[in-house]
């Protein structure tokens, strides 16, 4: 089963959401709200997306969507792994003991 790492921000404990995760069979594991030393997506994923999209401007949700999905494919299984299995601060380090 597919693992989702998420806060518990009204958005994603929203009724909808929370329906859809369960209809996706998506197991959710929770940290504390605006939390992102407790993310790994933050600091691995999304840090290199962000700098993939620097100064980039898109002209249709189509070209968003085409960047998305090349920045995904041009990353090895590996990419993935290493920025979830690598605890990148102290307090993440606590957490995950």
């Amino acid at each position: 089963m597919p693992i989702l790492l998420h806060d518990n921000a009204r958005p994603h404990t929203a009724r909808l959401t929370v329906a859809k995760l369960r209809e996706l069979e998506l197991e959710t594991l929770r940290h504390p709200p605006y939390s992102p030393a407790l993310s790994p997506t933050d600091y691995h994923f999304f840090r290199n997306l962000d700098n993939l999209l620097v100064g980039k401007l898109f002209n249709s949700q189509q070209a968003v969507e085409t960047a998305f999905r090349d920045f995904i494919d041009s990353r090895t299984p590996g990419f993935y792994s290493r920025g979830m299995h690598r605890p990148t601060t102290t307090k993440m380090a606590e957490v995950c003991r």
